[in-house]
Parts: C-alpha cells; sequence; structure tokens
C-alpha cells in the first residue's frame, strides 16, 4: 500500500540513502501480532505534511512500515562504532532500530523518521530487536517535557503496542512490547565517524563529511578540504555544547552520553535510563549501572566535551589535528550560550553581558545546590523575575526566597525582569498550583495503571498538563 501524498507540506528527500551501502543494512521490519496505537504526534504530523493520514493509512506506515511515497524503498539500520562508559565497542549499530524516511519541514530543515524496537538488524547480536512498552511511554515522556522545556530534541512520533511478551532483566517479565518512531534531525552519530577510522577508511570520512554538510550545514559547501572538515566539527560542538547547557537548564540526565548516543547536529535523543533531578544535586545519577556516576547530573558537560574529542579523533584521518583543536575550543562559549538561553528562558529574564549573566548562573546554582529547593518550583515560581513576586511569597517554599543567602539571587532577577511579565503570568499554566514534573516516582505512577488494568487517563493527562506547559513558553 502506498499512500498518495496527502499534504503540500510533505517532502521528501531521502538523501541517505544515495550514499551507497558502505554506511547502512537494508533491512525488513519486524512482523508483529498487534497493532494498537497509543501514542500519535498529531502536531509534528501536520508540521512535516502528515497530518491528514488515515488511521489506516498511519498504521500501514509506522506499524508495518511500509514505504511512505517518494521516499526510501527499503529500510536502513545504520552502521556505528561507539565509546561506551569510555571503553571503545566495535561490536555496535542499530540493532532494534532503523531509518525509514526522510523528509523536509517547514523551515527546511532535513528531518528522519526512525524506529526503535522494530525488529532484528545485523547488528541484534543477541538482542530480540524489540522496545517494551514501558521503554516506549518513557521516551514519549521524555522528549514531550524536553520539548516543552526548549531542549533540542526528538519528537516522539508513534508509538504502537505490538502485542508481543518480552523478557527483561530490568522490569517484571513477561512485559508488553511496542515500536516507536521518532522524528529527529539527525542519525549521523559521532560513532558513525569513529567507525570509520577504526576502519581506516579516510575516503568514506570524507565522503560522510561532504553528506553532512550538504544535509545539514550547507552554509560550509563554499568551503573545502580541510577547512570544510573543520567547520562541521565546529558546529557539532557549538550544537552539542548548546545541547549540554539546555541539559543542565532543565535538571535532565540523559543517563548514557556515550559517543553513539550523541549526533552531529546536537540534537537530544534515545531515552533510556532517564530521568530529572527533584533538587540540584551533582552526582544525580539517571541509570542503575553507571556505578562511577560518569553521566551524573553535574558531570555531563564534560562528557559531552570528551565525546566531542572522540570524534576530532575520527576527523583527524582527514583533517589536521590543530584546525580540529581550534574548533573544539567553542564548546566553553556555547555551552555556556546553551546553559543562558535554557535558565533565562525557564524564567523569562532578559540577557545582558554573558560574563555577568554567567556570574549569576553560578551564584543560582549553588544557592540551588545549597538548600536543594524544588527545582521546578523554584523555576515555577520565578518565572518573570521579579514580576512573579507575589506568587513566590505564596509558594511551598517561599521561606527559602525569604532567607538572606536568596537576596543577592532575588536582586539579580529583578535587574534581568522585562516588562511584560503581567501578560505572560495570566496564560492558564501559571495559575496552577504547582509546575509540571517528570520525576520518576510520577513516571512509575503513571505506567502503574498501563500495566495493572490499561488505564491510559493518567498519562494522556500528564501529556495533555505538558502542553499547556509548552504554550506558555511560547512556540517551540
Amino acid at each position: 500500500m502506498h499512500c498518495m501524498p496527502v499534504s503540500a507540506r510533505y517532502r521528501p528527500d531521502p538523501l541517505f540513502a544515495k550514499l551507497g551501502p558502505e554506511f547502512a543494512d537494508p533491512v525488513a521490519p519486524a512482523r508483529f501480532p498487534q497493532h494498537v496505537l497509543r501514542w500519535r504526534n498529531q502536531r509534528w504530523a501536520e508540521r512535516v505534511g502528515l497530518g491528514e493520514l488515515s488511521a489506516s493509512e498511519w498504521e500501514a506506515h509506522f506499524a508495518r512500515f511500509e514505504p511512505l511515497p517518494d521516499n526510501m524503498s527499503a529500510p536502513l539500520a545504520m552502521r556505528y562504532h561507539g565509546h561506551q562508559f569510555r571503553t571503545y565497542n566495535p561490536d555496535i549499530g542499530d540493532g532494534r532500530g532503523f531509518l525509514f524516511a526522510q523528509l523536509r519541514d517547514g523551515d527546511d530543515r532535513l528531518l528522519d523518521l526512525a524506529t526503535k524496537g522494530s525488529g532484528q538488524t545485523p547488528y541484534s547480536r543477541f538482542g530480540d530487536g524489540r522496545l517494551t512498552l514501558k521503554g516506549g511511554v518513557r521516551e514519549v515522556l521524555a522528549a514531550e517535557m524536553l520539548e516543552a522545556l526548549g531542549v533540542y530534541t526528538s519528537k516522539p512520533f508513534s508509538l504502537f503496542e505490538t502485542g508481543e511478551a518480552l523478557t527483561r532483566g530490568d522490569e517484571p517479565s513477561p512485559t508488553r512490547s511496542s515500536v516507536l518512531v521518532r522524528l529527529g534531525h539527525s542519525h549521523i552519530r559521532f560513532g558513525s565517524f569513529q567507525r570509520l577510522a577504526f576502519l581506516e577508511r579516510p575516503d568514506l570520512i570524507q565522503v560522510l563529511v561532504e553528506h553532512c554538510c550538504a544535509a545539514y550545514y550547507p552554509q560550509h559547501l563554499n568551503l573545502s578540504g580541510e577547512a570544510r572538515v573543520a567547520a562541521l566539527f565546529g558546529e557539532a560542538v557549538e550544537a552539542n555544547a548548546r545541547l549540554a547547557g539546555g541539559w543542565m537548564a532543565a535538571g535532565f540526565v540523559h543517563g548514557v552520553l556515550n559517543t553513539d548516543n550523541l549526533n552531529i547536529c546536537g540534537e537530544s535523543f534515545d531515552y533510556g535510563p532517564w530521568r530529572f533531578v527533584p533538587v540540584s544535586d551533582p552526582v544525580f545519577t539517571a541509570a542503575y549501572f553507571d556505578e562511577t556516576g560518569l553521566y551524573a547530573f553535574g558531570r555531563q558537560p564534560e562528557a559531552v566535551s570528551w565525546a566531542l574529542a572522540q570524534l576530532g579523533g575520527a576527523l583527524s584521518l582527514v583533517c589536521p589535528p590543530a584546525l580540529l583543536e581550534t574548533q573544539l575550543k567553542r564548546f566553553a562559549h556555547g555551552y555556556q550560550m546553551g546553559l543562558r538561553d535554557g535558565v533565562f528562558g525557564r524564567l523569562n529574564l532578559v540577557e545582558g553581558a554573558l560574563d555577568a549573566d554567567m556570574a549569576f548562573l553560578s551564584d543560582l546554582f549553588g544557592w540551588l545546590t545549597e538548600t536543594r529547593a524544588g527545582w521546578d518550583q523554584f523555576f515555577f515560581d520565578w518565572y518573570c523575575g521579579a514580576a512573579s513576586a507575589e506568587r513566590a511569597a505564596a509558594s511551598p517554599q517561599a521561606q527559602l526566597y525569604a532567607d538572606a543567602a536568596f537576596t543577592p539571587i532575588r536582586a539579580a532577577m529583578e535587574t534581568r525582569t522585562g516588562s511584560n511579565g503581567a501578560a505572560f503570568l495570566r496564560h492558564p499554566y501559571f495559575q496552577r498550583a504547582a509546575p509540571v514534573t517528570m520525576l520518576i516516582d510520577e513516571v512509575e505512577g503513571l505506567w502503574a495503571p498501563i500495566a495493572e488494568r490499561d488505564d491510559w487517563s493518567l498519562f494522556e493527562a500528564k501529556l495533555r498538563d505538558v502542553a499547556l506547559m509548552r504554550d506558555a513558553f511560547g512556540p517551540s
């Protein structure tokens, strides 16, 4: 079955498939005994011209993976390597997912439709290629929350329950199964380049560089040779540094910042053991298996910087290290910009000189860590800075704001308060008694009625709350 293009906004552009057989393997999707739609991202479907698909067409394309019109004829499992907890692993790749379509959005960005839980591939090793339903639910929740908080993230596009019983060591088994489709800006991971360096194929690294510039950074197509490689690396450094800053502002812990979980466009994706912090705690970890805290909340910027250095090492086969090292120095400034954008966005403050703003953020993070104030509660209480003083005085943690230690934080927010705070604070979100949060106990509480009696009402209500918050913070 091939549906006709249903909207003029649907703009297929399967660029990656033109690269040839050295970068991915054609695979067949699993055949599932059941297709029960649990999540359809209608908002983003409309943005990419797929919003008018009927229920049967949606199922055909996102559960059976019949090709979209004028798009890829067969799914492709990506080839890549990666450092996993700082140990190099050449035996990975897309083990339970594939790329099956590329298309353009209204901003002319090239976007991917890719899967998680769609069956075995040549890289599955001993895995079944499946995704638990709980894992799919958690990915929808994480990405929706991050998007609402302004983090550059992949979008959960579709989630089907697939009717299989899976055995997993980290949750009660047998457990229900699902297949997820995510809409993302790039599938080209740091590990995509690392694999080619491992194979000593500078020719293929150069091919992938050219592809990434054409697909994602066309402003550098006027450069050639080593200058183009360095420019691409600089863009990756800047984008991923900003991403790290965005995570810190969101109070988000990704959990697994291996080099195969970071991509060339600085987009957050692949949500496994993620968590949001309840309070500022630099050593807070998300993954139970992160025994040394390598990817703890406060260590995420360093983890991303280290991973970028590994990407630079791979690119050194086609570019002098000195040029790459110069670009890597962009990390600090990019991180500062991402952190300021994220925090000032959550507080709706007016930016000033970067040095002064960073001093304020240092003081703020220190105060949050010292007092263990509720993370989301603080940002909710002080949205629009001084304009929220009356709201903050009624907060459950108002006593912390009355303490002398908070005085310099409050003064710094007052000097950065805009003139239109009252208008923003009239939004229904800020009439709530408490902020929308996504802490681990809440996530477990959303899952329990699904697991016990197939009751999706709390999950759906939480997503409505997240949508209200996203609307309050403005268009994404």
